[in-house]
């Protein structure tokens, strides 16, 4: 595949940044994306939250990390993502 295609497979995927709230798996983390938005009626700013079962192959996020996760193939009956980087990591 040349690096042309490949560049416009990854521009079609979606990503989505979070805070890693589970590390107790093997190889998964669950992250919590929130994103805020307007109420239909009402107008006033709202906060939606979303938890993603995302693969980590080397078990090397943990609880409070604000990560980039990106989706893909399913990997497992609840695993379509994966994780890009990391964003942040709190002081410990």
């Amino acid at each position: 595949m040349s690096e042309a295609m490949a560049a416009a497979r990854e521009g079609r995927r979606k990503t989505r940044q979070g805070t890693v709230v589970s590390d107790r798996m093997d190889k998964t983390v669950v992250v919590k994306v929130e994103r805020r938005l307007a109420h239909p009626l009402y107008g006033k700013r709202i906060t939606r939250r979303s938890r993603f079962y995302v693969h980590d192959e080397e078990n090397e996020y943990r609880t409070g990390d604000v990560v980039i996760i990106e989706e893909t193939r399913p990997l497992s009956k609840q695993k379509r993502w994966r994780v890009t980087r990391l964003v942040e990591r709190p002081e410990r």
